[in-house]
């Protein structure tokens, strides 16, 4: 199944059309890039993306079309340092887990980035990591409309609708939500999605997740749950907003392991990279941390350039394009 993934990209040779009516950008750009619409084609196309989006490029057939940071790469957004890593790798207590607070779990325990490189989730399907990357090929397999969902080969997404729920005790500001959207789509942008579908996404990202007080909705599933996880206070504030069920307050996350949260002075700074992911987290400290460091927790290398350029609150379709722009070769 991977074999055929990785040697698509003599067939492309440029950015594909975008999505025609009456088509999901999955069902799409699956017969477009993999010839056949099957449910291990569709898992393969969003394997691919997902992966890229976290550790960022790393295929070389197809090679991509333009540079991809990854989610796991230091970086800045609109001028604002941002660290994702330590909400990855244990470094901080963020992940909700049923308490009052959030706690600390180490999400790269099953190879880090090594089995993404090979198109894998993880080393393992027992890991907190083949829990995580496996739970966003299918999340975003529903966002994208993948119609062959469903069976062995690609099951639907079935873990909780709520992702305030998932994402509350991370307390994410309007920097680090914009990062991770630019990601995705520098990802998509990579293996030839057409530039107004990227914005597309872009924009369903921003507003189903990035505006803080935002109404219930129903997303992937069919329950309607809060979705915001951009709560931060420089969050956007959703047209419609509501309280019930958001927390008044949401304090930083504290940090659980600090060597494994680099300290920043500042946005053109630098620290001292992370420890192995492998590392298992311990204790509990003070808050979350911004800024830059050398290389991901999983030891893969990134490019040198991670400037941000999408808008930070309510992305436009604009805006989109141009922080795809600004990291287009």
């Amino acid at each position: 199944m991977f074999v055929k993934a990785l040697t698509f990209a003599a067939a492309v040779g440029s950015v594909v059309a975008q999505t025609p009516e009456g088509q999901t950008p999955c069902d799409y750009y699956t017969t477009a890039l993999l010839k056949n619409n099957t449910a291990a084609n569709q898992k393969t196309l969003l394997t691919l993306v997902v992966n890229t989006a976290v550790i960022g490029n790393y295929t070389k057939d197809p090679a991509p079309m333009n540079a991809v940071p990854g989610i796991l790469a230091a970086g800045e957004f609109n001028g604002t340092a941002v660290n994702l890593l330590p909400y990855f790798d244990g470094g901080l207590a963020s992940t909700n887990r049923g308490g009052d607070a959030g706690q600390s779990v180490n999400f790269l325990d099953g190879g880090g980035a090594a089995p993404l490189m090979n198109n894998t989730a993880a080393m393992d399907d027992s890991s907190n990591q083949y829990m995580l990357l496996t739970h966003l090929y299918e999340y975003f397999g529903g966002l994208l409309g993948c119609s062959m969902m469903g069976n062995d080969q690609f099951e639907a997404y079935s873990g909780e609708s709520s992702m305030y729920n998932v994402h509350k005790f991370m307390d994410l500001s309007n920097a680090e939500f914009g990062y991770f959207v630019q990601q995705v789509a520098l990802s998509a942008s990579s293996f030839g999605v057409a530039e107004q579908d990227v914005a597309a996404v872009g924009k369903a990202l921003y507003g189903a997740f990035g505006y803080k007080n935002s109404p219930a909705a129903a997303v992937v599933t069919k329950d309607e749950q809060l979705q915001a996880i951009c709560i931060a206070e420089d969050c956007p504030e959703a047209a419609m907003a509501v309280t019930s069920g958001y927390a008044a307050s949401v304090p930083e996350p504290s940090t659980a392991v600090s060597s494994l949260v680099p300290a920043m002075s500042s946005a053109t700074g630098t620290a001292t990279p992370a420890a192995p992911a492998s590392a298992t987290p311990t204790g509990t400290e003070s808050s979350k941390p911004s800024g830059t460091q050398s290389a991901p927790a999983s030891g893969t290398s990134t490019p040198a350039s991670t400037t941000g350029g999408a808008a930070g609150v309510g992305m436009s379709v604009a805006a989109v394009l141009a922080g795809v722009a600004a990291f287009v070769l």
